[in-house]
């Protein structure tokens, strides 16, 4: 019984000394208000090489803090409510027998984190992710670059792991921002006898977007 005890005091310690991602308000891991900024919101867009994306969130203010909590601070029980924001985007925009290939993770970052986002985002939005791709060549960091580097800079860097005989597959990543990677994927996909069809992302970046590519919930 003491035992018990001690590990209910512990874990109302961390509450009480943990604060929301979202806005800071003390004593939550993540509060109501919080946590109903994050209910998906789907917007539409075409990469720059005409793949159809679907993003559940923006990325900005409340989703984007959490986002950034989940890749860089360690904070995993944020998968579990950006997932559902997933699942919705997911069941709408996955025809039965589609494969769910996440965008793998590089190597320095699972390292630097331990688990890879968006194969975690799919598993909690309740799909299975198929790990199909897998790097051919390391790649530069991508922040900071502009849409034609971005371009440049994932060419040619992934490769499929099997080849596809024709199986639809929707490609998923945690974030979009020019496209750039989703059509790597697409690339490389396509080169192996995959059938992509669409990409889905938890949340796509407001200041890449183009608004005659763009159906806000549609």
């Amino acid at each position: 019984m003491d035992g018990i005890r001690g590990v209910a005091q512990e874990a109302l310690a961390l509450l009480l000394a943990s604060s929301c991602p979202g806005c800071d308000r003390v004593g939550t891991l993540l509060c109501d208000d919080c946590r109903r900024m994050l209910v998906a919101d789907p917007v539409r867009t075409i990469s720059p090489g005409g793949l159809d994306v679907h993003a559940a969130l923006a990325y900005q203010d409340v989703a984007a803090r959490c986002i950034r909590c989940l890749k860089e601070e360690g904070a995993t029980m944020l998968a579990r409510p950006l997932g559902l924001a997933l699942r919705s985007v997911l069941a709408a925009q996955a025809p039965a027998g589609a494969l769910i290939v996440p965008v793998p993770t590089g190597r320095a970052a699972y390292r630097r984190r331990g688990y890879r986002v968006p194969e975690l985002l799919v598993a909690r939005a309740g799909f299975t992710p198929e790990r199909m791709l897998r790097a051919a060549r390391r790649t530069g960091d991508q922040r900071g670059l502009g849409r034609a580097d971005r371009a440049r800079n994932v060419a040619g860097s992934l490769r499929a792991v099997r080849p596809g005989g024709g199986r639809e597959v929707v490609i998923v990543d945690d974030v979009v921002t020019t496209g750039a990677t989703l059509d790597e994927a697409a690339r490389a996909l396509r080169a192996a006898g995959f059938r992509p069809i669409c990409a889905v992302a938890l949340a796509a970046t407001p200041g890449r977007r183009d608004t005659r590519e763009i159906q806000v919930n549609g």
